[in-house]
């Protein structure tokens, strides 16, 4: 665990705005969590809410089912755990989410239509 010295007041500002602005996923390890996304497998919320110069977000990415786990072979490290990510890659992530979501739902109502009967015996 980190230790912060709190005798210095800068030193914990530094800190503090450190947390608050998050941190980058690399390349790798965003596509990973961007692929997660897409699936649904990834919770997310502001950082702060009643915070409006705060625009890191909470992530929480749940472990992929054994499926998933096995085509998109996840970094551990990654999954299970929770990160804080800057406004930035969040924003990248919402806007993918949203899309999974889209076009999952695009999929199952296009599957609910599907007469398979006739495509296989006509």
């Amino acid at each position: 665990m980190k230790k912060i010295d709190i005798t210095n007041v800068s030193d914990l500002r530094n800190q503090l705005n450190r947390y608050r602005r998050g941190k980058k996923f690399d390349i790798h390890q965003f596509n990973q969590v961007a692929r997660l996304a897409w699936l649904g497998k990834v919770l997310m919320q502001p950082l702060e809410p009643e915070d409006e110069t705060c625009k890191a977000f909470l992530i929480y990415v749940e472990q992929p089912d054994e499926l998933v786990s096995h085509c998109l072979s996840p970094d551990q490290d990654l999954v299970g755990q929770m990160h804080i990510v800057d406004g930035q890659q969040a924003q990248a992530l919402i806007q993918i989410l949203k899309l999974g979501v889209e076009e999952r739902a695009k999929l199952y109502d296009d599957l609910s239509r599907s007469d398979f009967y006739f495509r296989y015996f006509s």
